[in-house]
């Protein structure tokens, strides 16, 4: 089963994530994946669900700081292109894992 649960949030480097969820599967995330997702509502149209950020204008290169946890449901943090407004909840996460198990 999967989990939406995380066990350990580790901050690799200033361009990647891991998370550890309980059920022992592990994501990595880079920042420019995790930019290229935000769902915050700049990045998607409240009312459509319309994706307003392109992907393409948002560089590999990226990087991420101030990693931090939002109450016990998601993380936040802030991107290099100035962006922080994107709250990521772990199953949102999960769902979104750039390689699926």
């Amino acid at each position: 089963m999967v989990s939406h649960d995380p066990k350990i949030i580790r901050k690799k480097h200033p361009e990647r994530i891991e998370v550890e969820w309980t059920d022992g599967h592990t994501t990595i995330y880079s920042a420019a994946e995790l930019r290229r997702l935000c769902p915050c509502a700049n990045c998607v149209h409240e009312l459509t669900g319309k994706r307003m950020l392109d992907p393409s204008s948002v560089p590999d290169d990226l990087s991420q700081e101030d990693l931090r946890m939002v109450g016990n449901y998601a993380i936040a943090m802030r991107f290099s292109d100035g962006h922080d407004t994107g709250i990521f909840p772990f199953p949102f996460l999960r769902e979104h894992d750039p390689r699926p198990a």
